[in-house]
């Protein structure tokens, strides 16, 4: 049985590994942004329903951008800000009817302030990668174009649409 144990644990376990860090590792962003490491722990800035695609999203910040918005100096944003925004489906809760909650994960958007590397785009990198799988959004990349033309009516807010949530 101690044999039968050891080989189950020598072939599977470096296999779930490989499994793991498959799922962990993101390939990068046609313009070549990686995912941000670590922005699952990052803190809140704010949240906002869109009600035109049916979707709640989750803004956060690296600690920069958490500084910049609790200092109140958010326009502009500082160099190194960065924002991750977690996108869901709206879903209603199977017990509570009234109240909305995360369905399915769509995709994760990232914006990387960096006033001189992104000067083209308003001083702003931008990734996005789509669903549980996390496939980078994007042929080429072009795709920026599309992230920047939705931010330019925000430009006088620093192509930024969120407003940090306010706490106690």
């Amino acid at each position: 049985m101690k044999t039968k144990l050891f080989i189950f644990t020598i072939v599977l376990f470096p296999i779930m590994g490989i499994a793991v860090a498959q799922q962990q590792k993101a390939q990068p962003a046609p313009n070549g942004i990686i995912m941000p490491e670590g922005y699952k722990d990052w803190r809140l800035i704010a949240s906002s329903v869109r009600s035109d695609n049916n979707t709640m999203r989750v803004i956060l910040g690296n600690d920069i951008a958490i500084n910049a918005a609790r200092s109140g100096k958010t326009n502009p944003w500082p160099d190194g800000t960065v924002f991750a925004k977690l996108v869901w489906k709206n879903k209603t809760h199977e017990k509570w009817p009234t109240a909305t909650i995360p369905g399915d994960f769509v995709h994760a958007e990232f914006m990387i302030k960096d006033s001189k590397k992104y000067a083209s785009t308003g001083g702003w990198g931008f990734a996005r990668w789509l669903g549980m799988e996390q496939k980078p959004y994007g042929k080429d990349a072009e795709f920026v174009q599309e992230c920047f033309g939705c931010h330019t009516p925000m430009k006088d807010n620093d192509y930024v649409f969120t407003h940090p949530a306010v706490l106690p």
